[in-house]
């Protein structure tokens, strides 16, 4: 009897022992599930590797000695931005790096596209692993809820500042919730970008520059931004227009709070800055001719409003994630903006490379053919330079049941998608106002239309849970139900009513804006819900695209110089 005992314990013993090694390779299996060689490989084509040059003989010795330290300033962006998507991705990376199959080397080349393992133009879903990416990202705890932080918030009503800041990162500690300040909690990687910047501050010659850079460096380790985003406004007289720091909040896609850090390192296109510059005059008379009743009007803002025209010579962190940036228009801090207003930089180098591989050929597979020729750079362009225009248009801080907050706060997860398709209606809508002002002639009416017509469908491509592609699905099926747009079942093309598309625009616009102006979350939500969504036309359009790339991957000229420079590849 003992014996029978002594093996029926070894049976059971062998069993828990079979069935936690079956766990561990399930375990194993499931970290390398995901998406297929063959998606990976048809994932990559989606990217079409693009040479991006700039003009060197516009920086002088002393220029490219700040540039030199700029650029490594932003490779610290990357290494922000890659914790600040998913608490997983700097061991993913490592094992991806550590496996030499030819699978795991494709993977990590779209790893390193995506800053992660989520595919950004499939609703973030993974590629490597099948662990669903959290809507928070890593800015929250994973296990987290919306309501779980609405509640702490509620109970400890002095931690609401620092809970919805766009610089804390939240997390759990002593069986509650914290609000941990980037500058502590990043603090050696910001350290180092800082003393990268304060090296940059000292070669340049530019007072504002450097006013700029050793404010923002002060600001990595203070956690306080505002004193250098008003130094950023300032910044004149210079060649080098250089974005770095945390800016945009759509990867929280669970609250739209938290910043994400990014570097934009560029050089002014002289000659085109000066074209577009004219445009700043207009401001006030924009926000006064906005569809929106005058009690909603902005007209505190201010209305300094740079424009700068530049060539793109690195980007770093959030802005190379997926979709490339063709313009911005920042800073996002509404108190700057009341102040100052706000800088619109146009990328003119990636507006031409994605017009080119992208917008044209798009253009002959869904447009009416007879309105083709009205698709054009200039258009494309002009439509840029509006769409970041606008962003400082509209309601900024309102009123919300007695109480004064900013449109981002009261519109929450749905306000990126907001703010983007208000910027991309009233990009159209204020074209049509340079026309009416003379800056542009009648003839380029159709041009406006059909460009951003075709250019729709450039943008859903990039997935409608990002902020851009729902912004642009809205736009579409708002206008082909109210007439802007036609859709010839036969042909399987769309064009433009021009009987109807100004009047559709137009309401769109008013309803966008009265959004923003009363902070109302509900009707967002029901406007996101109601459009933002792959419609059946939609769908068949967009099927006629395949071999057509989504995007771009830019491959930077500098950056190649800079490594070979330094004797290898940079971090």
């Amino acid at each position: 009897m003992g014996r029978l005992k002594r093996i029926g314990i070894f049976v059971l013993l062998g069993s828990i022992v079979a069935v936690l090694f079956s766990a561990c390779q399930q375990r194993s299996n499931d970290q390398r599930a995901g998406y297929s060689m063959g998606r990976i490989e048809q994932r990559l084509d989606d990217f079409a590797e693009t040479h991006i040059t700039y003009d060197r003989s516009l920086l002088d010795n002393q220029q490219m000695e700040v540039m030199k330290n700029l650029y490594l300033a932003a490779v610290e962006m990357d290494s922000l931005f890659l914790e600040q998507v998913y608490a997983g991705n700097e061991e993913i990376k490592a094992e991806l790096h550590r496996t030499q199959t030819d699978k795991a080397q494709l993977t990590l080349k779209l790893f390193n596209i995506m800053f992660g393992p989520f595919d950004r133009l499939d609703e973030n879903k993974p590629f490597y692993g099948n662990q669903p990416k959290p809507l928070g990202a890593n800015y929250y705890p994973a296990d987290m809820s919306k309501d779980e932080f609405t509640r702490w918030i509620e109970a400890h009503p002095a931690v609401r500042d620092s809970f919805t800041s766009e610089y804390t990162m939240i997390r759990r500690q002593n069986g509650g919730l914290v609000a941990l300040p980037y500058s502590a909690y990043f603090h050696e990687r910001l350290a180092k970008a800082a003393d990268y910047l304060r090296r940059a501050a000292a070669a340049s010659d530019n007072p504002s520059l450097k006013r700029f850079l050793q404010s923002r460096a002060d600001a990595f380790l203070s956690n306080d931004y505002y004193e250098s985003n008003m130094a950023w406004m300032d910044v004149r007289d210079n060649t080098i227009e250089v974005v770095i720091g945390p800016y945009e909040v759509y990867e929280d896609q669970l609250f739209n709070y938290k910043a994400a850090f990014e570097s934009f390192l560029t050089i002014r296109d002289p000659e085109e800055s000066a074209k577009v510059a004219r445009f700043a005059s207009y401001l006030t008379d924009m926000e006064r001719h906005l569809p929106l009743p005058d009690q909603y009007k902005n007209f505190s803002r201010g209305t300094e409003s740079p424009m700068v025209v530049a060539q793109e010579v690195f980007t770093a962190g959030d802005t190379k994630a997926g979709v490339q940036t063709i313009a911005f228009n920042l800073p996002n801090d509404e108190r700057v903006r009341q102040a100052k207003g706000s800088k619109k930089v146009i990328l003119k180098n990636i507006c031409e490379a994605k017009f080119n591989t992208l917008l044209q050929p798009i253009a002959s597979k869904v447009l009416s053919p007879e309105q083709l020729r009205d698709v054009t750079f200039q258009a494309f362009f002009n439509h840029t330079l509006m769409h970041e225009i606008s962003h400082g248009l509209g309601p900024g801080i309102i009123t919300v049941n007695g109480h004064k907050t900013e449109v981002r706060q009261a519109l929450k997860e749905t306000y990126s998608t907001i703010e983007e398709c208000k910027a991309d209606v009233l990009g159209m809508y204020n074209n049509i106002y340079m026309i009416e002002k003379g800056e542009f002639p009648a003839s380029f009416r159709k041009q406006i239309w059909n460009t951003f017509l075709a250019g729709i469908f450039r943008s859903v491509r990039f997935g409608v849970n990002e902020a851009h592609g729902a912004g642009n699905a809205i736009i579409y099926n708002f206008l082909l139900e109210k007439g802007g747009y036609e859709y010839d079942r036969e042909t399987r093309t769309v064009r433009v009513n021009y009987d109807h598309i100004y009047d559709s625009v137009k309401e769109l616009a008013r309803l966008l804006l009265t959004i923003q102006a009363q902070g109302d979350y509900q009707a967002a939500r029901e406007l996101i819900d109601t459009y933002g969504s792959m419609t059946e036309t939609m769908k068949d359009l967009t099927a006629k695209l395949e071999g057509i790339p989504i995007d771009i991957k830019p491959v930077y000229e500098f950056q190649e110089q800079q490594q070979s420079a330094q004797g290898g590849e940079a971090r």
